[in-house]
């Protein structure tokens, strides 16, 4: 069963922000369907180098799928062109009835990694960014009968491991979600429903794709889960919920739809994909991987993997990777060990590498025989706290192209 458009939201003005692609444009292409009006506010006014789409783009998508789209060039930092985007909204389609704060900026970098240009960029987008447009257009909301407040934004989870890794991007992630705790007691009596949304997995855009990799897609799921949820969500009244921590999959096993295979990138990997963060898993339900074999350390150690690893390596591997990693295995083969990919024609072996390490991997001995072996994804690994990593982000994750090269040598 799919999540059929419903008409419940024709004639309705959605303001998504971050809406010319990814998630928000999902969200706004799901209520285009029904006729609603939609404010494309985003920054995306010229085509970027790397992601697809643009404000002008997701508009001629969104009226071609029934519904009516206004394009506004809006930074969420900038009050001016904020307040500007809601008085256009306004004038055109005479209110808001829904505002979407789908905005928002990551870096999953430790305390001392992270530059404070790129912590006040996170700040600024996801926590004053959703309350600045929160604040702007409330009092349109409020003369809505069917006025909705929707962050995608995690439930406040204070397990110190969604913490720990990346400090200052899970504080910013927060703010949004503590705008949902606030705001939904603070207009609860004036039938503003504020709530959150957020995907119990990882959801593939083409700005995950740039962070992660092109194998994100192999663990993900599509961002038309998230707009099926969203319009579960939206179509109800607002006095049937306001303060809710919603996950994608709940919200649309309540609406009837158990089948998620539909939504997989890949069909086949539908039981196998990669958890979001700030979600403990239900014990034995874990969406990562299946554990590994307990008796992998018996038949490939860590020296024979290196050993292998130097006759996998290639002048193409190093001239596409171009990093220097370190690993510190802990556990029953601990150890330190190198895996240079940058200089003359690669190198690898026990001891910490000659040049300065791009990234420095630390995990235990199983999770990396598992990692090597294909089992365990550098991504997934790192999400489920198997992996620590310190440095470059982006050049640990694209070990992932040695370990495909890898597995078949095994």
């Amino acid at each position: 069963m799919k999540m059929i458009n419903t008409g419940k939201l024709a004639g309705r003005t959605l303001f998504i922000t971050g809406a010319s692609r990814g998630i928000g444009k999902a969200i706004a292409l799901k209520a285009a369907r029904d006729g609603a009006n939609i404010v494309v506010a985003a920054k995306t006014a010229e085509p970027h180098p790397k992601l697809p789409g643009t404000i002008y783009t997701a508009a001629e998508e969104i009226e071609k799928a029934g519904g009516k789209a206004h394009p506004c060039v809006v930074d969420v930092r900038d009050e001016t062109q904020v307040r500007n985007a809601v008085q256009q909204a306004v004038e055109k389609f005479g209110g808001i009835d829904i505002l979407i704060n789908n905005a928002s900026a990551i870096s999953l970098t430790g305390t001392l990694d992270t530059d404070m240009k790129r912590y006040d960029l996170m700040h600024q987008i996801n926590t004053r960014g959703t309350f600045l447009v929160s604040k702007v257009c409330i009092p349109y909301l409020l003369k809505s009968d069917h006025a909705h407040i929707l962050n995608i934004s995690p439930p406040l989870n204070m397990n110190p491991k969604w913490f720990a890794p990346h400090v200052a991007y899970t504080m910013a992630k927060y703010g949004m979600s503590m705008c949902v705790l606030g705001m939904s007691h603070e207009f609860r009596k004036q039938n503003v429903a504020v709530n959150a949304l957020w995907p119990r997995t990882a959801i593939h855009t083409a700005a995950i794709e740039m962070l992660t990799g092109p194998g994100s897609a192999e663990i993900s799921r599509k961002p038309e889960i998230m707009a099926d949820a969203a319009y579960a969500i939206l179509i109800k009244e607002p006095s049937a919920a306001t303060g809710v921590f919603y996950i994608d999959d709940e919200v649309l096993a309540e609406a009837g739809v158990t089948d998620l295979i539909q939504y997989a990138c890949v069909p086949e990997n539908a039981d196998n994909l990669m958890e979001d963060f700030f979600l403990d898993s239900p014990l034995g339900k874990s969406l990562t991987h299946k554990k590994a074999d307990a008796n992998a350390l018996n038949s490939v150690v860590i020296p024979k993997i290196f050993s292998k690893l130097q006759n996998v390596i290639s002048s193409e591997i190093v001239a596409s990777t171009q990093a220097v990693y370190q690993f510190n295995i802990t556990g029953d083969e601990k150890g330190t060990w190198f895996l240079d990919l940058k200089n003359g024609n690669g190198s690898c072996g026990n001891g910490a590498p000659s040049a300065k390490p791009d990234a420095v991997l630390t995990m235990k001995s199983q999770n990396f025989v598992d990692l090597f072996a294909g089992k365990l994804k550098a991504a997934p690994a790192y999400m489920a706290g198997k992996l620590k990593i310190s440095g470059d982000l982006q050049k640990a994750i694209k070990l992932e192209k040695l370990m495909k090269a890898f597995k078949a040598k095994l």
